[in-house]
């Protein structure tokens, strides 16, 4: 269903952007020209145009560009005088159309009312000579006048409102079963993809690395819930306006009263319709697209090819970067596309629009090399994970959690809450806190006198308990590792523990192992030690002096 949306969407944009240059073609409706332009000089260049009836097109004229405006107006008020007259006679009055000669030029009159002048840049536009050209317009109005009276017969009437009948109808049934196809699409979308539980042979096991991407699957199903369903609601609204619209300018064109108000919104809304079409096109292909994406990542993920139970937890900061910068580079994609098709909608060649396009890009791309460099180094940063959205970096001096990574720049939030942007381009030694798997490095000061071996037992004891237990367990990755005395220092002996974890739990682990030890250790006795001074004084007066107080 998806598909024949979006087939349905591709079909309108591709029919209004296809339409010659200066004519809207519409089906039942009566073709819009504008002016064309026949000769090149300047203002005295030869335009041409068409002469209505009803709405309908009769036929075309030409004048300078100068002259036509008049020219156009002076028929057009003429031909409507004229008709209303025969329209306003009896029903077997006949109309009456005369080719004469003044002064060597055919001129028409109907019902003996001069109507217009045929000349031969009149001529020149049908490629005929002066005379078939007025004929052929003399045959035109002919037939055209009859027809139009008939239409105002009350019988055709009738059967045009029995038309119009036949059509309100059918836009409410039409209406109602979209808004009918529309609820259910809704229900169904109600109980997402993501909701239910995989897909698989019955009882079969699921491997650790595909458990534990469950998560993953099914953010990214929920994000292609609601990219389909933002597309078929507007897909639904656009039919609507379809049905309604559409059906409302053919009951304009049935009855000849009516008509010339359709012609004058289709002049009016031609191109604000082009536009509003190819927006809403790119707009549904955008979020289409943002569906696609998703909708790979995720079949990707569950598939398990690139699973393993080590990188599990790496792929979910690794989707959620590559899925943002890859809608990002598809949003650019279909805008450039949206803007073009707005340009040939609008009857503007872009070939050479195009070609000025590409010499201002190698302008502007010698301008700005930065950005380049910027784009060229996000593309290696994502391409090799060196980090991604989620991750604890160090970027020379400064710090934080990636908070958003594209191709152009990195931002970091720090411990403060500062938001730190640093370009891509500048970044040349990063540390990754936090890829793969992290480390608690934990030195533990101890007094000098304390007992070393009861010291380094008691330390590993609480690493051990914290490893068996289930709320730990699964954050640290393996038994905590106590080095041994790592060095002697001002505070005393410096004992080194290595505790390896999760992504971003070292912290955590760190702070719970302190705390068990401060506990453990005052309840065994070991003093943790601080920072110590010694005072050696070697003056003789001073020790004399000493001397001779305690002789004293």
């Amino acid at each position: 269903m998806r598909f024949q949306f979006l087939a349905i969407a591709s079909s309108m944009v591709i029919g209004v952007v296809s339409v010659p240059k200066a004519t809207a073609q519409i089906p039942f409706l009566p073709q819009l020209q504008a002016l064309s332009s026949v000769s090149n000089d300047s203002d005295n260049r030869i335009v041409s145009g068409w002469i209505y009836l009803d709405g309908r097109q009769l036929f075309q004229i030409t004048a300078s560009k100068t002259n036509f405006p008049e020219r156009s107006e002076d028929i057009q008020k003429k031909l409507e005088k004229i008709s209303q007259n025969y329209f306003q006679s009896s029903a077997k009055t006949a109309v009456k159309v005369e080719v004469r000669k003044v002064n060597e030029l055919p001129v028409i009159y109907v019902n003996g009312q001069y109507l217009m002048t045929i000349t031969s840049e009149d001529a020149g536009l049908r490629k005929v000579d002066i005379s078939t050209s007025a004929n052929q317009i003399a045959e035109i109005l002919q037939e055209k006048l009859q027809q139009a009276k008939q239409e105002r017969q009350t019988q055709f009437l009738i059967d045009q409102g029995k038309i119009a009948a036949g059509t309100g109808l059918a836009m409410i049934v039409m209406s109602w079963g979209v808004y009918s196809w529309q609820r259910r699409s809704k229900k169904d979308l109600l109980y997402p993809i993501a909701s239910q539980p995989p897909i698989g042979p019955l009882n079969s096991p699921i491997s650790p690395a595909v458990a534990a991407a469950q998560p993953i699957t099914t953010q990214l199903n929920q994000r292609q819930t609601q990219h389909l369903q933002e597309v078929k609601r507007r897909l639904f609204q656009l039919t609507q306006a379809g049905i309604w619209g559409g059906g409302s300018f053919l009951i304009l064109g049935l009855f000849p009263y009516t008509r010339p108000f359709q012609v004058g919104i289709l002049t009016a809304a031609q191109f604000p319709l082009r536009l509003g079409v190819v927006l809403l096109g790119t707009y549904v292909a955008i979020r289409f697209t943002y569906a696609l994406i998703d909708r790979f990542t995720s079949t990707l993920i569950s598939s398990g090819a690139l699973l393993t139970p080590e990188s599990s937890e790496r792929l979910q900061l690794r989707v959620s970067t590559f899925s943002g910068v890859t809608k990002s580079i598809a949003t650019g994609i279909w805008i450039g596309v949206g803007f073009l098709l707005a340009l040939v909608s609008l009857g503007i060649d872009i070939v050479p629009l195009l070609a000025g396009v590409s010499l201002v890009g190698v302008a502007v791309s010698l301008a700005s090399q930065n950005l380049i460099k910027d784009a060229i180094n996000g593309f290696l940063i994502i391409l090799e994970d060196q980090y991604a959205l989620g991750d604890v970096i160090t970027v020379g001096d400064v710090g934080g959690l990636v908070e958003n990574l594209n191709l152009r720049m990195t931002q970091l939030r720090d411990s403060e809450g500062r938001l730190i942007t640093i370009p891509n381009g500048e970044i040349k030694v990063v540390a990754n806190l936090s890829s793969r798997w992290s480390r608690a490095d934990l030195t533990i000061p101890i007094a000098y006198q304390a007992d070393t071996e009861k010291a380094l037992k008691l330390i590993e004891s609480i690493g051990f308990q914290m490893n068996q237990e289930m709320q730990w367990q699964s954050q640290i990755l393996e038994p905590p590792q106590v080095l041994g005395i790592d060095q002697f220092g001002d505070r005393g002996l410096i004992i080194r523990v290595w505790i390896k974890t999760q992504p971003l739990k070292q912290w955590d682990v760190a702070r719970e192992f302190r705390r068990r030890l401060k506990v453990a250790l005052d309840e065994a006795g070991i003093s943790i030690s601080v920072p110590q001074q010694a005072i050696w004084v070697n003056d003789d007066h001073l020790l004399n002096f000493q001397g001779n107080g305690k002789a004293n």
